[in-house]
């Protein structure tokens, strides 16, 4: 069986400790424009374009149309701006056992790539405040694909990029259940969660799924166990 040649990460809960700034800046954006949204449906939500998130609560609200493509795109730029205010100047907070993993990962020359419902502006700062910026081999983000997850195209781009034809060669992790909905509709190999995001245990394993691990620094054991 082929081994693994790529390991996919999603960014925030993941790789980078989620603070709960992004389901507080969607909060704040969405309030201050009036569109409605229920707590518990904004975070399953979490893991997806950002911008299709804002659209489904606008247009369930307000309908479709030029009016209010206006609306979702001040309620966007508003949720831009928190964050990239907030990473600006609080800077990232790499989850425990990330830059670990990452260093056994290039050891064995394994190709990483990052995935991430952020658009290119935030997930270049982020990646570069953490000093990872150089790491990847591609870094995806969802303004990058037509649709982002639980659809697969960005785990696909990821590919691409890094030169992997086979998805039974790639394992793909993230902390949310559209992490592990993106990965199966993939057909990637590996499809792991890890539950250093807002999602317990109970919620991932909802999903389909080879693994849910406390923390990325239990990921090397599995991949030199079940995929070497």
């Amino acid at each position: 069986m082929d081994s693994i040649k790529l390991v996919i990460f999603d960014i925030a809960g993941t790789i980078i400790v989620d603070r709960g700034e992004v389901l507080g800046a969607f909060s704040t954006a969405l309030r201050k424009h009036g569109v409605d949204f229920p707590e518990f449906e904004l975070e399953e939500w979490k893991g997806a374009s950002k911008s299709e998130v804002i659209r489904h609560f606008v247009t369930r609200q307000f309908g479709d149309g030029p009016k209010h493509d206006q609306k979702v795109a001040l309620v966007y730029a508003d949720f831009r701006r928190a964050l990239v205010s907030h990473y600006q100047n609080d800077g990232v907070m790499p989850v425990p056992g990330a830059g670990q993993t990452f260093d056994w990962l290039r050891q064995r020359g394994i190709r990483m790539a990052t995935t991430t419902g952020f658009h290119r502006e935030l997930s270049d700062l982020i990646l570069k405040k953490a000093g990872w910026h150089s790491l990847f081999a591609a870094n995806i983000s969802s303004n990058d694909v037509p649709l982002g997850r639980p659809a697969p195209y960005m785990i696909f781009r990821a590919m691409e990029a890094a030169g992997i034809k086979n998805v039974r060669e790639v394992v793909n992790v993230g902390d949310t259940p559209l992490d592990l909905q993106a990965g199966t509709n993939a057909g990637a190999r590996g499809v792991v969660g890890v539950l250093t995001g807002f999602h317990g245990k109970e919620r991932l394993e909802r999903e389909p799924h080879t693994h849910i691990l406390a923390t990325l620094a239990e990921l090397p054991a599995v991949i030199e166990k079940e995929y070497t």
